[in-house]
């Protein structure tokens, strides 16, 4: 008989998580150029929280007046960051597999990039099926 039906389902207590998109304009162009800028932010959002990162971040920083991307796989999933000096714009994405506090993306944002106007949406990842659709 499957262990499952007898109350040990392998997806019982997964919660699907929570997914921050952020979106800063207004920004000052030279910190959203700023490579180590954006690496300090990103660290300290994934200390803050407790995440734990896999393997190495990839981090870029194109050339001129361009800006930063950034990608940090993590055990719990990922940090994204572009940033966009041209438009004064910087772009986060975190996604975590299990809930997590808020972080204060928008006091942080209007303190490093200068932002003027920081949107946060928060998005709950959730499992939503019955008790027979999990064991298929």
């Amino acid at each position: 008989m499957d262990e499952r039906v007898q109350g040990s389902e392998p997806l019982a207590d997964f919660v699907g998580g929570t997914e921050w998109m952020i979106d800063a304009s207004g920004c000052a162009a030279d910190p959203l150029r700023d490579l180590q800028c954006v690496q300090s932010l990103c660290r300290r959002v994934v200390a803050d929280l407790e995440l734990t990162i896999v393997g190495q971040p990839t981090c870029h920083a194109f050339p001129g007046p361009g800006g930063v991307t950034a990608l940090y796989l993590l055990s719990e999933s990922h940090l994204a960051c572009h940033t966009y000096p041209e438009h004064e714009f910087a772009t986060f994405n975190l996604y975590c597999c299990r809930r997590r506090p808020a972080w204060p993306w928008r006091q942080e944002l209007e303190r490093i990039f200068h932002a003027r106007d920081v949107v946060v949406r928060e998005l709950h990842r959730d499992l939503r099926v019955t008790r027979k659709e999990s064991l298929r």
